[in-house]
């Protein structure tokens, strides 16, 4: 019977996923990203710039590291963000995928602002959404630019949130390995 349940147990294991921050070699998305993503395309901070009109009421995803959260309207934060594109390929510590970060670029691309309805864990507490954070916003842009920059404003309808430290960016390439 022991050896049982020490079967299960490796079966279980060996079928596990990337969890929630990615530890993998390559980037994969969640079960509810996936079914958010169906359909986004890339934010293209020029062309949605140079041609608004066509990016209105379009679903888009764009990664970014966060710069300051806020309170914003209607219990949502507001969270400023400098866009990054993604890594085709996660940086390790070792050989091991569960030494592998999700890794973006170190050059920001643009600045955009969200508006992002956080579960508990990602509002309060030592891994909450905050400056040096990492996130992947899928939403539709607004009609609205922020007031203080000028800038877009994109309202999530999906979000999935790396805590400081919890990712990488290309700049450590010289510290990890692909």
């Amino acid at each position: 019977m022991r050896w049982l349940v020490l079967l299960f147990a490796a079966a279980i294991t060996a079928c596990g996923s990337a969890g929630p921050y990615g530890y993998s070699r390559v980037y994969e998305p969640t079960g509810d990203e996936e079914h958010a993503a169906s359909g986004t395309i890339e934010y293209d901070p020029v062309m949605a710039k140079r041609s608004p009109e066509q990016w209105k009421g379009k679903t888009v995803s764009v990664f970014g590291v966060v710069l300051a959260r806020n309170p914003g309207s209607g219990g949502n934060a507001e969270v400023k963000l400098s866009v990054r594109t993604l890594e085709a390929r996660n940086l390790c510590d070792s050989s091991d995928d569960d030494s592998c970060r999700v890794t973006v670029s170190d050059h920001e691309y643009a600045i955009v602002h969200a508006l992002v309805h956080l579960t508990t864990d990602d509002d309060i507490g030592e891994h909450s959404m905050g400056p040096r954070s990492l996130v992947r916003i899928i939403g539709t842009l607004s009609d609205d630019v922020d007031p203080s920059d000028g800038e877009p404003i994109l309202l999530a309808k999906f979000y999935r949130h790396w805590p400081r430290g919890f990712y990488v960016t290309n700049a450590d390439r010289k510290f990890l390995r692909q």
